[in-house]
């Protein structure tokens, strides 16, 4: 953060200091995890549940904090006393930025946003000194932090957006105003909370309607819902994908053996022949999005080609591809899960595994999508009939939340593939320790409920004793 003194931050954020030299200055990151904290810092202290930040404030005055920002005063530190910290949070965030001359490129979509996220990320970088940090912090909380880590030096800042209804997006980018909106996909993650999914177009649309006449809209031309929202923004709007009318098109797609895409990018009379290093057919489109927000920051058009070579995952357990010293392959993409996302999740797995063509065994460890409400049903059953339709040779679904799946699966004629529901990620260990082959791939997908647990376990060489010669047990 840009330094601030105690007095300057008191009176962005609507608080009272009490105690300490008003002069004094936040020289430090901002955090609301004593851990984090380091000489100079402001410590944010929310009161939880379970926990109440306040306490910590000795830790953090121990590790150079300069003031807490909470509720009540602490003795430990000077305290700016605020009702609600994390709006506290948000009018600080947008005092720094109003300071900076800083380009805000701000990501939605259903599906893809952080990998997306760290593609743009990763671009930018090239061009000056950007804030885009790994993970996803694309909430009320996670995008004030975020924008926070900008400083007097900062050129770039990516920020993610998500939503769990109408409005959201348009909070959040009060706090961070964008120049550049970018759009992945409408979907029907979230479905639960949103309806339908044309609540959910409307909620995404609203980071385009927040772009200013001198801003621009980065569409997905490929999704109609999304390329519709060129007329409901006052920017003007460039159009990416594989579609015909796409001012930014990929054409002459193809995956190799490790399913990395390579392309044909054109803009209008130019075209240049890209190769990534990221799996996955779906990375086309991310990367054609990126592409168009570095060619709007300055990015030479024949520096683009070799800058898209070099972009690699950033973001943990997002199609992460690794091989084991038995020879099986596995992709990590366990951090969350939605059918979109597992779909482009499957057709990867069905790429590295041969695409059918008499090539190595595909096995798909699948596990509960939330949040889709009357849709769930429906939403699994489709994932379970793409896993058949691709020919998965052994589906693993974790979880009686997701047995939908194996409906799915078995509603697929002529599917040879084997299916087996388990209770929980240690019985789909089991499962892969008994009947893992070498040269299997192995997809593990699901949302947030530890499905990474099955991916800790392959990434232990050791760990699965059917997988190589029959002595890995541990």
């Amino acid at each position: 953060m840009i330094p601030l003194t105690l007095a300057e931050i008191a009176a962005a954020v609507d608080g009272t200091l009490h105690g300490g030299d008003p002069q004094a200055r936040v020289t430090g990151t901002v955090e609301f995890d004593s851990r984090k904290i380091g000489t100079g810092g402001l410590f944010v202290a929310f009161a939880g549940e379970k926990a109440d930040g306040h306490d910590f404030a000795p830790a953090a005055a121990a590790a150079g904090a300069v003031a807490v920002l909470g509720t009540r005063p602490v003795p430990e530190l000077p305290t700016i006393v605020v009702a609600d910290p994390l709006a506290a949070m948000a009018r600080l965030a947008r005092a720094v930025l109003d300071r900076l001359d800083t380009t805000v490129v701000a990501i939605t979509g259903s599906s893809g946003k952080t990998t997306t996220k760290d593609l743009i990320g990763g671009l930018l970088s090239g061009l000056g000194p950007t804030v885009a940090p790994p993970g996803t912090f694309n909430n009320e909380l996670g995008l004030p932090y975020t924008a926070l880590k900008a400083d007097a030096d900062t050129r770039f800042l990516v920020l993610e957006m998500g939503a769990r209804g109408i409005g959201h997006i348009k909070d959040l980018c009060e706090i961070a105003p964008p120049s550049i909106g970018v759009v992945v996909n409408v979907g029907v993650a979230h479905i639960g909370e949103f309806g339908s999914v044309e609540g959910i177009a409307l909620a995404k649309s609203e980071i385009v309607q927040a772009l200013p006449a001198d801003g621009l809209a980065v569409l997905n031309g490929d999704d109609p819902r999304v390329a519709a929202m060129a007329g409901v923004t006052a920017a003007p709007s460039v159009l990416v994908g594989q579609a015909e009318n796409a001012d930014l098109r990929a054409v002459d797609v193809v995956l190799d053996e490790r399913g990395r895409p390579s392309y044909t990018v054109v803009r209008g009379g130019e075209s240049a022949r890209v190769e990534l290093g990221l799996t996955g057919a779906h990375q086309v489109g991310n990367t054609l999005l990126a592409a168009a927000v570095a060619l709007r920051c300055g990015m030479p058009w024949a520096e683009l080609p070799a800058e898209l070579a070099r972009l690699r995952a950033v973001s943990t357990r997002r199609m992460d591809v690794f091989d084991r010293a038995d020879g099986v392959t596995v992709i990590d993409d366990s951090y969350n899960a939605n059918p979109a996302s597992t779909a482009a999740a499957l057709r990867a797995l069905h790429t590295l595994g041969g695409a059918g063509q008499a090539g190595r065994r595909t096995v798909a460890v699948l596990g509960y999508h939330a949040e889709l409400g009357p849709a769930e049903r429906d939403g699994h059953a489709e994932v379970g009939a793409l896993a058949a339709t691709l020919g998965v040779g052994l589906l693993i679904v974790v979880g009686e939340s997701a047995a939908p799946i194996l409906d799915g699966a078995a509603s697929v004629r002529h599917w040879e593939g084997e299916s087996v529901l388990v209770s929980d990620q240690s019985a789909a260990i089991g499962v892969l320790r008994e009947r893992l082959r070498s040269a299997d791939v192995v997809l593990v997908k699901g949302s947030r409920y530890r499905t990474w647990d099955v991916v800790d376990a392959l990434r232990e060489t050791r760990a699965l004793a059917g997988a190589s010669d029959g002595d890995g047990h541990r």
